[in-house]
């Protein structure tokens, strides 16, 4: 892939917590580089430090060390309020727990982003309701999450991921809580969204169902990457 195509990239990358007063190392030095439209998928055995590193390339949480550009910008050089800013702004977040707010309906939960970057509420909610057509729930608008099935609510997430146009969707085990079903109808539309919407995606998984459908599996082992491959 060409250079002119690297949306994301992570160069020495650490990070470590204190913990008993004693030092230990999750990360222990990530290069990783991350293409416009591509489905990255990290994986590895549990406490390599796969959500550890896609929350630092979501600017979630900062390094010990190294440095992280997204699209030539050097994330971790703002402070705490503007990195925020840049966050909502740039980056769209799916998590295992959906963390959806329980008092608001499924379309104030995919305009609150909207809102937050300083948009009009009329448009914020137009877009939300367009984004949760896409997802095939138009009869679930004014639904609480509580009055949704567990497929039902990750749509919405990644519907909210999608709100402020971002430049990078990262998502946490994005299937972890889900049956079968609504797990392979998930993986579809993350499929989609990177192959035919153009989005960039970088996955941390343990499915191997999900896996498969990247178009990168980046391998940590013992805190360093282990292998990267294309699929073919």
């Amino acid at each position: 892939m060409s250079e002119q195509n690297i949306l994301l990239q992570a160069s020495g990358i650490t990070k470590s917590y204190l913990m008993a007063r004693q030092e230990l190392p999750v990360l222990k030095g990530i290069d990783l580089s991350v293409y416009k439209g591509e489905m990255t998928v990290i994986v590895g055995p549990s406490g390599v430090g796969k959500s550890t590193l896609l929350h630092i390339l979501g600017a979630l949480d900062r390094p010990t060390s190294g440095k992280v550009l997204l699209d030539h910008t050097a994330v971790f050089d703002f402070d705490d309020d503007q990195l925020a800013q840049f966050r909502n702004k740039t980056a769209g977040f799916v998590f295992q727990f959906h963390h959806l707010l329980p008092e608001f309906s499924a379309l104030e939960n995919v305009a609150m982003p909207g809102m937050i970057a300083g948009r009009s509420r009329k448009e914020c909610f137009a877009k939300a309701e367009s984004l949760l057509r896409e997802m095939n729930l138009a009869d679930r608008l004014d639904h609480k999450p509580s009055e949704l099935s567990g497929g039902e609510q990750q749509r919405v997430a990644v519907a909210r991921a999608l709100m402020n146009d971002p430049q990078i969707i990262l998502a946490d085990e994005p299937s972890g809580n889900l049956d079968m079903k609504s797990s392979e109808a998930l993986h579809e539309l993350l499929y989609r969204l990177a192959h035919e919407n153009g989005h960039t995606i970088v996955v941390a998984t343990h499915n191997r169902e999900l896996t498969g459908r990247g178009d990168r599996i980046v391998e940590l082992y013992d805190g360093r990457i282990k292998n990267d491959s294309r699929s073919s």
